[in-house]
């Protein structure tokens, strides 16, 4: 069975992400930058919010521990989508050649439900082709526990030998490797293209000029 369908992560692989980005315009000291993002609005806590905790919940519970930087904190509600980049260089044509060339294309990201809809919102252009996308903070489950790939694949309607997946943190992938996909360690977008072509779902003529 060859690769019929190919499955994205966002961050990082179609967006860079990093909550530096959001950050960086607001505190002008970088060891100051460095403490806040290392020892307040950390990724283990921010993983909460993948997982579908409510931000008001997680937001107070940081600010009791914190109360210095409870303007701060709230900024990571109200601006979370300024955190998001802009897309990866090479990735929006990818997406659209591999549309063009008729090939299912659908998402498995690690992200808040609440954050999640303006952002898609403001990416409408990009995301556009995309058949389904399964987010993490909506199941209550993320990447890299099996079950979300399961879900996905179900709900994709896709045996797993049909799906590429594509993810830039090599648990994610080896993870879905596990579930029977072939799996795509994410660096940069000419590498991605070389295996596309390589297999045949995008024009390899296409991939030699890119």
């Amino acid at each position: 069975m060859g690769i019929a369908a190919v499955i994205f992560d966002v961050g990082n692989v179609l967006y860079h992400w990093n909550p530096r980005i959001l950050y960086e315009r607001l505190i002008d000291d970088d060891q100051a930058l460095d403490a806040f993002l290392n020892d307040v609005v950390t990724l283990d806590w921010h993983l909460q919010h993948d997982r579908g905790r409510p931000f008001a919940e997680t937001s107070a519970e940081l600010i009791a521990r914190h109360p210095a930087q409870a303007d701060l904190i709230h900024l990571w509600g109200e601006q979370f989508i300024d955190s998001v980049g802009p897309a990866i260089a090479g990735m929006p044509e990818i997406v659209r050649e591999l549309d063009d060339c008729g090939i299912p294309l659908f998402g498995i990201t690690n992200f808040s439900d609440e954050f999640w809809p303006p952002f898609h919102a403001r990416e409408a252009a990009l995301f556009a082709p995309f058949r389904d996308i399964v987010v993490s903070g909506v199941e209550k489950v993320v990447k890299p526990d099996p079950a979300i790939y399961r879900l996905a694949l179900e709900r994709f309607g896709l045996h797993a030998a049909q799906a590429l997946f594509i993810d830039d943190r090599e648990e994610n992938v080896i993870a879905a490797e596990a579930e029977g996909m072939r799996g795509h360690l994410f660096r940069d977008a000419a590498t991605l293209r070389d295996e596309l072509a390589a297999l045949g779902l995008i024009d390899a003529a296409l991939s030699a000029q890119g």
